[in-house]
């Protein structure tokens, strides 16, 4: 039957049923288009130092990883050497969802919590198999969470190495540090390690160590031999003491509202992804260490300094009551834990 011998009423029905499924499938059709093209979803890293560090080089392999296994769906965006924010803002930043992947020094978060103060402690890890050990074990996997309260996810641990001290002239005894300034992170544990020697300590941005130590503002800084080559510092510092009294890792952190509002199977792919990113860096970091030094020693700017075990035991001695400074903050348990690595 056709249309001219439908009543009026009903061919007006007709029409607006006609109208609808066609809107519908111009719906359908649009909705599916928008789900094709969407743009992938941003993910920004931010870190502090350069690209060619165990860091920088972990960040590209997670962009790498996941752009990979989630194509189209998640972008990664890494912001190396402080394009975004510097060391002393990154967390909070963090916290704003302005970015939603850092990897801050352990020192970083003691405003978050007191337990990580434990990786500033003066001559507690007696290498980084010990860090490492101690890191993977319970203990360390505990201090993962430690700051969820404040809505800080830890994710890993990313090892850059242990720390030397170098200054505008020699460090060989701790006396010969009296007076001098140097460079600290913020944090209260190391501003307790130099005064413990009576130097002083200055908490300064990382970004700006080199303009500081080329203009003579400070006389020294400690840091690892990554940090030290790749930022370029063993060129503007005559001496460096290989004193391996510190460790300087970092945990690769990320906001609990970020992390809990992925999809259940992209937060797997994403965690799968990051571990697998932070043990090549750790593999870089490792290799770095000798090649990184063998560099600083090759270019004749800056002299190694190598301490003998009494010169380092006078080291371990001025700077080893910080620890009971801060048993009480960090936890004598803790503290016995991480010794503990050292003998196995």
């Amino acid at each position: 039957m056709t249309n001219r011998y439908l009543p009026a009423q009903l061919q007006s029905l007709a029409r607006s049923i006609k109208a609808f499924v066609k809107l519908s499938t111009i719906t359908t059709v649009l909705v599916s288009s928008s789900q094709v093209f969407a743009a992938p979803v941003e993910i920004k890293f931010s870190h502090v130092v350069a690209e060619n560090t165990p860091k920088g080089q972990m960040a590209l392999k997670f962009k790498e990883l996941v752009e990979l296994r989630l194509p189209g769906e998640y972008q990664v965006n890494v912001f190396p050497n402080s394009q975004l924010f510097g060391d002393n803002n990154e967390v909070a930043a963090l916290l704003l969802n302005d970015v939603q992947f850092v990897a801050p020094s352990l020192s970083k978060f003691e405003r978050y919590t007191k337990k990580l103060q434990i990786f500033d402690l003066p001559f507690l890890f007696s290498d980084m198999e010990a860090v490492n050990r101690f890191q993977q074990g319970e203990s360390g996997q505990k201090l993962l969470g430690s700051m969820k309260r404040k809505g800080i996810v830890g994710l890993g641990y990313l090892h850059n190495g242990m720390k030397q001290l170098s200054a505008s002239s020699p460090l060989i005894l701790p006396t010969d540090a009296s007076g001098k300034k140097f460079r600290i992170m913020a944090s209260d544990v190391l501003a307790a390690q130099f005064q413990a020697i009576d130097a002083i300590p200055v908490k300064k941005p990382f970004s700006e160590v080199f303009t500081l130590l080329q203009t003579r503002a400070i006389d020294g800084q400690e840091n690892t031999w990554s940090n030290i080559y790749s930022k370029k510092f063993y060129e503007v510092q005559s001496y460096i003491t290989e004193s391996n009294h510190g460790v300087l890792d970092y945990m690769v952190v990320t906001s609990n509202t970020f992390w809990k509002n992925l999809p259940a199977d992209k937060r797997t792919i994403i965690k799968t992804a990051l571990d697998e990113a932070v043990a090549y860096g750790n593999e870089i970091a490792a290799a770095k260490v000798n090649k990184d030094k063998e560099t600083i020693v090759a270019s004749k700017r800056s002299e190694v300094i190598q301490l003998s075990p009494e010169q380092r035991q006078q080291w371990v001695t001025s700077m080893k009551p910080v620890w009971s400074q801060f048993e009480a903050k960090i936890g004598k348990n803790l503290i016995q834990a991480a010794e503990a690595s050292n003998k196995q």
